[in-house]
Parts: structure tokens; C-alpha cells; sequence
């Protein structure tokens, strides 16, 4: 959701009814769909997302994630062909990630890729492309790349607790690759970056208003960042689901807000 504020933010001129029906089919249709998908071939029964206890993934739960998926499909050319093929990329990409045959999830580097291109900047895109009046194809590059970075920063924190249930699925994730400490400091490192290019978008692009703006919002989700990763580096059973949903709650009120705000003050100011 976050990527979606942030490129609806960066927009001039938007089209109001293809933003809505954005909105319904990224985080109504295709973000559940892949989620579920995604549990249905881990066949997961330990926490996994939001979900402390999940119920064990059925047949039925399949046939839903391709019924979201297909509606989605059919929709998106409604607002474009481009849109369109861009979703329909978006799922089979996701659906390689998670598919037993193919399970781009067990290669660490190749899995995280895919998910920060995807859910960062070619999300972006789409969002930029569909929701403008004009649907311009020409999305700002910079926000992109950013969008990538953020999502980059933060993927690796949710693969935290799950390494030794992924070892036993033969799952390699980039966060098991770095291990405790380094999973804090690389995405310590990625968001910094994320950070300090956002800023110089904000100042080269006279938005500094919506600089001052991500910065007090994100400062919330930075104190919990470290408190969190002190605690890992003297204890790694701090690297447990409670925390890390913790995290991803805190940093998805915060980021959410910060863009929103960016959204409404660039509309009504």
C-alpha cells in the first residue's frame, strides 16, 4: 500500500475512478491472491504474514487465489492494455515465486529481486501509469528506484524468524543468507539509501514540505529499527514473529501516513 501512496502522490493530474479501482485490484485482489497462493504451496501451519496460527491451507483456498486472480486480470484492461499486461506480469511473477515447480524463493538473491522489482518499482509504474488522467507511460525513475529500495529494506526483516522452517522446505531466503546481524545491517544500509535518495528526489523536485513530512513520520520506525536490532545482537530469540510483526506494523502505519499526507498536501495545499 505504501507504493501505491507514494506514486498516486507524485502524480499531477489524476483519473479519480481508475484510482479507486486500482486500489480494489492491487490490495483486494491481487495482494490477498498472491498471499494465499504463496501459503497453499508452503503448505504453511507455523506463523506466517499477519497470521500467528494459520488454518491449514485447503483446495478451496487454490481455487480463490485463481478466481482473485483472474478478476483482476480481466479488470485491469479496463484501464489499460499496458496496466493489464503489467498485472498479469506481476502474478505470474509472483506465482513463479511461490510454485513448487518452478519456487524462485529457493534462490535468495534471484527471490528478493524479483520481489523488490516487482512490488517496488514496477508497482510504482503501474500505479503512476493507471491512475494518471492521461495514462502517460513515462513514470519518474528516481521514485522507482526508490519504491525498489524501501521495499528492499524492509523484505528481508520479515524473513527474520521464519529460517529454520525454511531450511526445512529447502528454502535459502537472503535473510538466512545474512544472518541475524546481517540481515539488521543490510537493511539498515538499503533503507539509508532509500532515504537519503528520496531526499535529494524531495529537494530537486521542490518537495520539501513532503521531505520534512517522510522524515517525522519515519522516525518512529527507525527508534524501533534499533531498539529491535540491539536486542537480536545480544539475544537472536528476539528475532521471533512477535517482533517482526511488530515491525512490519509499525513501518506500514508510518509509511502509509507519511505518503498519504504527501498525497493530500500536494492536492489541497
Amino acid at each position: 500500500m505504501p507504493v501505491y501512496w507514494f506514486a498516486l502522490s507524485q502524480l499531477v493530474e489524476i483519473n479519480v475512478m481508475h484510482t479507486i479501482a486500482i486500489f480494489i485490484i492491487l490490495h483486494i485482489l491481487v495482494y490477498p491472491a498472491s498471499n494465499g497462493y504463496n501459503s497453499y504451496m508452503d503448505r504453511d501451519t507455523g506463523s506466517i504474514g499477519g497470521i500467528e496460527k494459520p488454518l491449514k491451507p485447503t483446495r478451496q483456498l487454490f481455487h480463490t487465489t485463481i478466481l482473485l486472480d483472474s478478476v483482476a486480470i480481466i479488470t485491469s484492461f479496463f484501464i489499460s492494455i499496458y496496466f493489464g499486461i503489467g498485472i498479469t506480469a506481476y502474478i505470474l511473477a509472483s506465482k513463479a515465486y511461490s510454485y513448487r515447480g518452478i519456487r524462485l524463493k529457493k534462490y535468495p538473491f534471484t527471490a528478493y529481486l524479483t520481489v523488490i522489482i516487482f512490488q517496488g518499482a514496477v508497482t510504482f509504474w503501474l500505479v503512476y501509469h493507471g491512475c494518471s488522467a492521461g495514462k502517460t507511460l513515462s513514470a519518474p525513475v528516481t521514485p522507482m528506484i526508490v519504491a525498489s529500495l524501501l521495499i528492499g529494506g524492509f523484505y528481508p526483516l520479515t524473513q527474520i524468524y521464519q529460517h529454520e522452517a525454511d531450511i526445512k522446505d529447502n528454502v535459502k531466503t537472503l535473510s538466512y543468507a545474512l544472518g541475524y546481524k546481517g540481515t539488521f545491517l543490510y537493511c539498515g544500509i538499503v533503507y539509508t539509501s532509500a532515504f537519503l535518495l528520496l531526499s535529494f528526489y524531495f529537494f530537486y523536485s521542490l518537495q520539501t514540505t513532503a521531505f520534512y513530512i517522510f522524515s517525522i513520520c519515519m522516525s518512529p520506525v527507525i527508534i524501533y529499527f534499533f531498539i529491535w536490532a540491539i536486542k537480536v545482537w545480544h539475544n537472536n530469540s528476539n528475532a521471533n514473529y512477535k517482533n517482526t510483526m511488530r515491525m512490519n506494523i509499525i513501518a506500514s502505519i508510518c509509511t502509509n501516513i507519511a505518503f498519504i499526507i504527501i498525497f493530500l498536501n500536494h492536492y489541497f495545499e
